[in-house]
C-alpha cells in the first residue's frame, strides 16, 4: 500500500522526500558519532565576506574565522572548493584534506550537504583564476539542512512559495535580500532627516476605542477584560495631533496600521505609515519638507535622485509639479466643475461618464470619481494634487478662497498615491460638524467612514495651533525607490492566505 502512494507522488515530490531521508540519516551518523552540530551553541566568527574581498590588499595572507551557508561544493579527490554566503557576500572556500586534516575532510565528504551552516578558519588568499578566497585550517558544521534548497540553475521563481517562505526567497535570490536591506537604510535616513529638522518620534497606541483618522474599514477585536470592542489603528493622525495640543511642535512617528480592505499589488492589510505634524506651518510647508525629504533619503540610499519604477524613469531632483484636483479633472476629463451648482448637476455628468456613484456621494465625492478614472494615471512625474473637496477632507482646514475645497496634497508619483496632507482643520466646531456628516455617513451604510471623537473635541477646544500634517505609505515609496513592482516585494511577511 505505501508503495501504491509513492507512486501517485509527483517525481519532484518523490526525490524531496529521499533527499530529505538522506540527509536526516546522515544527520543520525554524526549524532551517533557523538558529532551532533545541533548541540554547538558559539562559533568565533571574527570576518564578513564582503569585509575580505574589500580589504584584501591589507589582510591577504592573514587569518580569518568565517561562517555563513554552503552554497555549493565541488570535490576533487582531496581538494574542494566551495561557496559560503553570510549576511554581507558570498566568498569561496578552498579545503585541502593535509590542510584541515583527514577525518574532517572524510567527514565533509560524507555528511555535508549544500544548504548546511559551517564555520571555517582559514588564510585569504587569491586563486589562480583571480578569485578571493579563504584557504582552510579549520572547518566545522554548525547546523545540519534537512531540506535540499531549490535547484541552483533555476533558484526559487515561484512567487506564491517566495512570498510564503521568505527565508528561502531571501537564501536564494541576493536580490531581494537587498531589497530589504535598502528598506532598513530608507527608514534609517527618513528617521534622520526628521532628528535633524527637531521632530520628536513618538508612539502612540494601536489599540483604538474609536475607528478614525482615515476614510477605511478598520479590524475590530475585543478586550476580554474591559468587556469591550477594539479597533486596530487605521492611522496615526489622532493621537499625534492631541500631542501638537499638548505642547510638543514637532513630532512624528513610524509604525504598523491596519485596514479591513482589499488586497492587490499596492494594498495589504497591514503596512507602515509615516505620520508627521508640525505647529506654526500650513500644506504648503508640507509640500516643502515631503520633496526635501523624498529628495535627500534616494540620495543617500541610492546615490542618486534618479529612480526607475514599473518602466518609467522619475527624477526627484525637479520640482515637483502642482495642480489641484479640479483643474487636474477640467484638463484631463473635460470636466469643469466650477460650472457645477447643484448635486443633480453633478450626478448629471456622472452619469453621461458612466461613472458610478452612489446616493450618499456629494459634489466632491463625484469629483473625486473623475479625478480617480481620468487623472490618476497621468500624474507620472512627482505630482502634488492640491485643494481636494471638502466633502472627502473631513480632517483638512478649508481654503479661505473657496470653502468648498481645503488645504489639502496628495503626492502621485507614476499614478500611484505616496503621501497624504493637510492644513490641518483646529477649528472644533467646524471639526464636530464634519465628524457628525462623518457619522451619517456611517449610519447610512459607509463602512469607511469616521466616527465622532469626543476626547480629540475636547482636545481641540483647548486649542491646537495652526498645524501642517502628512501622511507617507512607507512601502509604496520604498516599491519607488527600489524599483518593485508590487507591495508584497518590499513585505518581508506579507499577509497570505493560507493553504488548504
Amino acid at each position: 500500500m505505501a508503495n501504491k502512494e509513492n507512486q501517485a507522488k509527483p517525481a519532484a515530490e518523490q526525490d524531496l522526500g529521499e533527499q530529505q531521508r538522506i540527509r536526516r540519516e546522515k544527520l543520525a551518523a554524526l549524532q551517533e558519532a557523538g558529532k551532533d552540530p545541533f548541540v554547538i551553541t558559539t562559533w568565533p566568527r571574527d570576518s564578513y565576506a564582503a569585509d575580505i574581498k574589500a580589504d584584501f590588499e591589507t589582510i591577504e595572507g592573514k587569518p580569518v574565522c568565517i561562517a555563513g551557508r554552503m552554497m555549493s561544493r565541488r570535490v576533487m579527490g582531496k581538494a574542494t572548493f566551495a561557496d559560503v554566503v553570510d549576511t554581507t557576500d558570498r566568498i569561496q572556500i578552498y579545503l585541502r584534506i593535509n590542510e584541515v586534516g583527514e577525518e574532517p575532510y572524510k567527514e565533509m565528504k560524507a555528511y555535508w550537504d549544500v544548504g548546511d551552516i559551517i564555520g571555517v578558519k582559514g588564510i585569504v588568499f587569491r586563486t589562480k583564476r583571480g578569485e578571493i578566497s579563504v584557504r582552510a585550517t579549520e572547518i566545522k558544521l554548525l547546523s545540519k539542512s534537512l531540506l535540499p534548497l531549490p535547484e541552483k540553475f533555476h533558484g526559487l521563481t515561484n512567487t506564491d512559495m517566495r512570498y510564503r517562505q521568505r527565508y528561502l526567497d531571501l537564501i536564494m535570490n541576493p536580490e531581494v535580500k537587498d531589497t530589504f536591506v535598502k528598506r532598513s537604510r530608507i527608514i534609517t535616513e527618513i528617521r534622520s532627516f526628521l532628528d535633524n529638522q527637531r521632530f520628536l518620534e513618538v508612539e502612540t497606541p494601536v489599540l483604538h476605542t474609536i475607528a478614525g483618522g482615515a476614510a477605511a474599514r478598520p479590524f475590530i477585536t475585543h478586550h476580554n477584560t474591559l468587556n469591550m470592542d477594539l479597533y486596530l489603528r487605521i492611522a496615526l493622525e489622532l493621537y499625534l495631533k492631541r500631542l501638537i495640543v499638548g505642547g510638543f511642535d514637532r513630532v512624528y512617528e513610524i509604525g504598523r496600521v491596519f485596514r479591513n480592505e482589499g488586497m492587490d499589488a499596492r494594498h495589504n492589510p497591514e503596512f507602515t505609515m509615516l505620520e508627521l505634524y508640525q505647529a506654526y506651518t500650513d500644506f504648503h510647508g508640507m509640500m516643502d519638507l515631503t520633496e526635501n525629504l523624498i529628495r535627500t533619503v534616494a540620495t543617500k540610499v541610492l546615490g542618486t535622485t534618479k529612480v526607475v519604477t514599473h518602466g518609467v524613469e522619475v527624477d526627484f531632483a525637479q520640482p515637483f509639479a502642482r495642480i489641484s484636483m479640479k483643474d487636474a479633472v477640467k484638463k484631463y476629463a473635460g470636466v469643469d466643475f466650477d460650472k457645477v451648482q447643484t448635486l443633480d448637476e453633478a450626478r448629471k455628468l456622472a452619469d453621461e461618464h458612466h461613472l458610478k456613484y452612489e446616493q450618499r456621494h456629494k459634489i466632491g465625492d463625484i469629483m473625486n470619481l473623475f479625478f480617480d478614472e481620468y487623472c490618476e494615471d497621468k500624474l507620472v512625474q512627482p505630482t502634488f494634487l492640491t485643494y481636494h473637496p471638502t466633502d472627502i477632507s473631513p480632517l483638512a482646514k478649508k481654503s479661505p478662497e473657496d470653502p468648498r475645497y481645503t488645504e489639502r496634497f496628495e503626492l502621485y508619483i507614476v499614478g500611484t498615491e505616496h503621501a497624504n496632507a493637510f492644513s490641518e482643520l483646529n477649528d472644533p466646531i467646524d471639526q464636530r460638524q464634519r465628524f457628525e456628516a462623518q457619522a451619517a455617513a456611517k449610519a447610512a451604510g459607509d463602512e469607511e467612514a469616521c466616527d465622532i471623537d469626543e476626547d480629540f473635541l475636547t482636545a481641540l477646544e483647548y486649542g491646537m495651533p495652526p498645524t501642517g500634517g502628512l501622511g507617507i505609505g512607507i512601502d509604496r515609496l520604498i516599491m519607488t525607490l527600489t524599483g518593485s513592482d508590487a507591495i508584497r516585494d518590499v513585505l518581508l511577511f506579507p499577509t497570505m492566505k493560507p493553504k488548504e
